[in-house]
């Protein structure tokens, strides 16, 4: 046995976000640890990895009772914890990421960096990721990150490697790669813990599965005796059949209608269209440009040529300014980066972009602000301490919450959501489907990007499917995965004319 954690506390101020976490993890084992946003799953794993100290329950590494103050005494254990958020120092090369404050020296006791990138380029050879080591770290994607964080984890030759949602932003070949990883590292007797959300990777890696619901630990049992509506079970405490279900509705006027757009050097003659009451999905696979359509959509990016017309009047969107003018939202991939104010309050945030309704003259009306907050709070069931509580400290599910308030604030009509579900476990799925169920009843018109096929045939009433930066093909809602990935992956008699 590598760890045991025995009735693990810890408090927020006033949250109890662990009352009773226990699990224990053997050598050459990948421990699934499994639960909604706000569980406590992530609060667990930093105590284990000296982030956090806890304030009760005993942790115990090899046989003896431990206490990390900090992320070294952790790592000088042989404990290595790779982040869903990136803890890179941007600045820097990837080599010296990797080898950040364990510097390789010449005999003069300087910094001997052409070793340090000869070992980081064999690294990332080995494991056939692409990257290069002399590559700066700000220029990477979030899944290059996420490869240089395995990349330092490995390299620390620990006994134990937490991942924390590993592959919720990588393509599906770099998913089956950090499998790789994970196998490689438990046939070496390492221990592994598993954070996902990914019901489908679930049996790729598992041996076991802990599942914690509201601070507790409710259930352990190996994978090979547990099937994946039971783990659902678990963690929502309800049955899998009452998940979620939406009935569509009768599509009213048209509001938003695309003809002819191109942008950049992806998009290419995109024309759709989005009716009142109605959700489309937008299928594709990574690289097909879903999220560079809606970033055009809403001025971040250029439109070099074609109309955008909303509710029969063509607009032209430059802007981000302009586009919300014309009542349009966008709830964007990388909440984190482009829909919060991280280090601001949940109250700004709900409020941001409708401060004329919560100031008087240019000054802020708080009470106003209290109110609007307090309802948001209460309709989407945000888990939080109060609209004071800084947004950053939310959990993955409730900052997507937050995101969705600001424009439910606005009053927007037409929404555009990317990959709106990214990172976010069942249950807190189901409230963001209900929410743009609710939206679309109200008469709002909703284009949704989801990388999840079962997602877009659960959820859209039909599906618009991109690939190479241009539209292959509509299904229906009820359609097949397969229909989906035919046009997704394969080349169309159509395209081959144009």
């Amino acid at each position: 046995m590598l760890l045991e954690l025995r009735a693990i506390e810890k408090r927020f101020g006033g949250v109890r976000a662990l009352k009773a976490g226990n699990l224990n993890v053997e050598a050459g084992e990948v421990h699934l640890l499994m639960g909604e946003n706000g569980a406590g799953k992530s609060t667990l794993m930093k105590i284990v990895a000296g982030l956090i100290q806890r304030d009760g329950g005993e942790m115990i590494w090899k046989g003896q009772p431990v206490n990390f103050q900090r992320p070294a005494d952790a790592s000088a254990m042989g404990i290595a914890m790779v982040h869903q958020e990136s803890l890179l120092a941007p600045h820097l090369t990837i080599a010296e990421n990797i080898f950040l404050g364990r510097e390789l020296q010449s005999g003069f006791g300087l910094v001997n960096r052409k070793k340090m990138f000869e070992v980081a380029a064999r690294l990332i050879e080995e494991h056939h990721f692409p990257l290069k080591a002399e590559w700066p770290v700000q220029r990477l994607s979030p899944a290059g990150k996420q490869l240089v964080e395995i990349c330092r984890a490995i390299h620390c030759g620990s006994s134990l490697l937490i991942f924390d949602e590993p592959t919720s932003s990588l393509s599906d070949s770099e998913t089956d790669e950090v499998f790789k990883i994970v196998r490689t590292l438990r046939d070496r007797k390492m221990g592994v813990i598993y954070i996902t959300h990914r019901l489908d990777e679930l049996r790729a890696v598992g041996d076991r599965v802990t599942v914690l619901r509201d601070g507790e630990t409710v259930h352990t049992e190996p994978m090979a005796g547990i099937t994946t509506d039971q783990i659902i079970h678990y963690m929502v405490g309800r049955e899998v059949s009452s998940i979620y279900h939406r009935e569509p509705v009768a599509p009213g006027e048209e509001m938003l209608a695309v003809k002819n757009l191109s942008s950049g050097k992806l998009l290419k003659k995109i024309s759709f269209n989005l009716r009142a009451g109605e959700i489309v999905g937008l299928g594709g696979l990574i690289g097909a440009g879903r999220t560079e359509l809606c970033r055009a959509l809403f001025g971040v990016d250029p439109i070099d040529s074609g109309e955008v017309i909303v509710r029969g009047k063509p607009v032209q969107i430059r802007s981000p300014r302009e586009a919300v003018a014309a009542g349009m939202a966008l709830i964007p991939e990388d909440r984190g980066k482009a829909g919060l104010a991280r280090e601001l309050p949940i109250a700004f945030n709900v409020t941001m972009a409708s401060m004329d309704d919560v100031s008087k003259m240019g000054i802020l009306d708080k009470p106003a602000e209290n109110e609007k907050t307090k309802g948001a709070i209460t309709r989407l069931r945000i888990k939080c301490e109060n609209g004071t509580q800084l947004a950053g400290r939310l959990s993955g599910g409730n900052q997507q919450k937050v995101v969705i308030s600001k424009w439910l604030a606005r009053g927007a009509n037409i929404f555009l959501f990317d990959e709106p579900t990214r990172g976010i476990d069942v249950g807190a799925k189901v409230e963001v489907f209900e929410v743009m169920d609710e939206l679309a009843r109200s008469g709002a018109a909703i284009l949704m990007v989801s990388s999840e096929m079962p997602e877009l045939l659960q959820v859209a009433d039909r599906i618009l499917v991109m690939r190479q930066g241009k539209i292959t093909g509509e299904l229906p809602g009820g359609c097949t995965q397969q229909e989906i990935m035919r046009l997704a992956a394969f080349q169309t008699v159509t395209e081959e004319l144009q």
